[in-house]
């Protein structure tokens, strides 16, 4: 039987897996991440994509975050100090955004950390040494605990036949689809202001342009409601941008000018139900999950489930 906690890796490089990685890496333990996108960010990532008018950056994910328990406050006074986050107050007086995109912080956070890109665990298998995990490259591993810091839906997949707790409370789960367009214009839309609230298809809509930090192209990005989403989920991307561009029309009361580019994300998971656990550990099989599934949909909410499964694993490496 395995007496140490030292070899562990989290598979996941949104805030909360990054978060756990760092306190967990601060107490000694050899921690290697794994994520299936080229870079870190989940939620709070940021795309950039070509126009005649230049690069133009999109946060497609979170738009926004507030900071209100001390651990996370602390963290984004830092982000300020370094230059990586600003307040934004078209979004409210609480408001911050990562400089000069949002994933700017998680960049940050995951320099110095050993990650594996392009890397999409596909199963977890356990022998004699540990616990290993199984990509497309081969198996990886032995390692002593494995944090899973995934959308609920794909952590129970990787959990079933492992821990029949962890693998059902992350099942019982929901997380709301949102379809997101992303839409870059030669001129400034006929729109004062730089968020737009819910209607019947729209969530949210936001001048990204004009968050601190951005290029001068006029850019939007387009959220549809949840329950749109998931009515639509499975329509051809041309459909969504369709529906979405002619909905900020609407909302701007006249035609939009031609779109310098225009895309669509699917995003399968995207807002979580508040949970009940900030996160979830089995000192048995020395499994954790973390993510905002467990503490709420506020992106403070993933940093503070990732730092409380850092402090589960710390207690459990001490006894």
């Amino acid at each position: 039987m395995i007496q140490s906690l030292d070899r562990i890796a989290i598979i996941g490089t949104g805030l909360s897996g990054l978060a756990c990685a760092r306190s967990l890496q601060r107490e000694g333990c050899k921690v290697q991440l794994f994520d299936k996108a080229r870079g870190p960010g989940g939620r709070m990532s940021t795309r950039r994509v070509e126009t005649p008018m230049g690069t133009v950056g999109f946060d497609h994910g979170a738009q926004y975050f507030t900071a209100r328990g001390d651990s996370f406050r602390a963290e984004v006074a830092r982000w300020v100090s370094e230059g990586l986050a600003a307040p934004w107050l078209a979004a409210g007086s609480e408001a911050w955004v990562g400089v000069p995109g949002m994933n700017a912080p998680v960049k940050a956070l995951a320099e110095g950390h050993s990650v594996a890109w392009n890397t999409v665990v596909e199963a977890l298998t356990h022998d004699g040494e540990g616990w290993r995990l199984k990509t497309p490259q081969g198996l990886s591993g032995p390692f002593e605990a494995v944090v899973l810091a995934l959308p609920a839906e794909q952590a129970a997949a990787l959990l079933a036949g492992h821990d029949a707790d962890l693998a059902a409370r992350a099942a019982a789960s929901r997380t709301d689809p949102c379809w997101t367009v992303m839409a870059a214009f030669s001129q400034r839309l006929p729109i004062s202001s730089d968020t737009l609230d819910e209607q019947a298809v729209l969530g949210w809509a936001a001048r990204n342009s004009a968050k601190p930090g951005r290029q001068e192209v006029e850019a939007w990005v387009l959220q549809a409601t949840p329950a749109w989403s998931r009515e639509h989920l499975e329509d051809a991307p041309d459909t969504v941008m369709e529906a979405l561009l002619a909905a900020l029309a609407e909302r701007a009361g006249a035609a939009l000018p031609p779109p310098l580019l225009v895309h669509a994300h699917r995003w399968r998971y995207a807002r979580s139900a508040v949970g009940t656990d900030t996160a979830l550990w089995s000192e048995e099989k020395r499994l954790g999950c973390c993510g905002d599934w467990l503490a709420g949909p506020r992106v403070e909410c993933a940093w503070d489930s990732g730092e409380a499964l850092a402090r589960l694993i710390i207690n459990a490496r001490g006894e």
